[in-house]
């Protein structure tokens, strides 16, 4: 379809806050960054066993989160003890790093770490929750 007629066809808002970004592993750093690249289009994300590692770069988004302003967005990260640690780092203690300076800079934010390891075991399990704290009132 040209143009924007397929926005109009399926119902699809121009309003970022409608928008929601997903994904695990890198794909779980990857949702992060577009939503805070791209907040203008994106303000709600969920990071199952996120890659915020030394891979290009992963590690430096807690010093990054706590050292500019606020963006307006909405991030939901889950992990596992038992994830991955290797020479690129700990994906459970990236991830605590990630929650707490999201925490220290006063984000919207929710934290599920478990047990479990880099599989999508506990995060499937918890989606349903997930999706209705992500698309909660803001009051809520």
């Amino acid at each position: 379809m040209p143009g924007r007629a397929w926005r109009r066809r399926y119902a699809i808002s121009d309003d970022p806050e409608q928008h929601a970004i997903v994904g695990a592993s890198s794909g779980g750093i990857c949702a992060f960054t577009v939503a805070w690249e791209r907040s203008d289009r994106f303000r709600k994300v969920v990071s199952h066993i996120g890659s915020f590692t030394d891979i290009r770069g992963g590690h430096v988004y807690p010093s990054l989160i706590r050292s500019v302003p606020r963006r307006p967005i909405r991030v939901f990260l889950q992990d596992g003890a038992h994830d991955i640690d290797n020479e690129l780092g700990s994906w459970p203690r990236a991830n605590q790093e990630m929650a707490t300076a999201l925490e220290s800079s006063g984000y919207d934010y929710g934290f599920a770490f478990g047990v479990g390891a880099h599989t999508h075991l506990h995060g499937g399990a918890i989606l349903p929750d997930t999706m209705r704290w992500l698309w909660r009132r803001p009051d809520d």
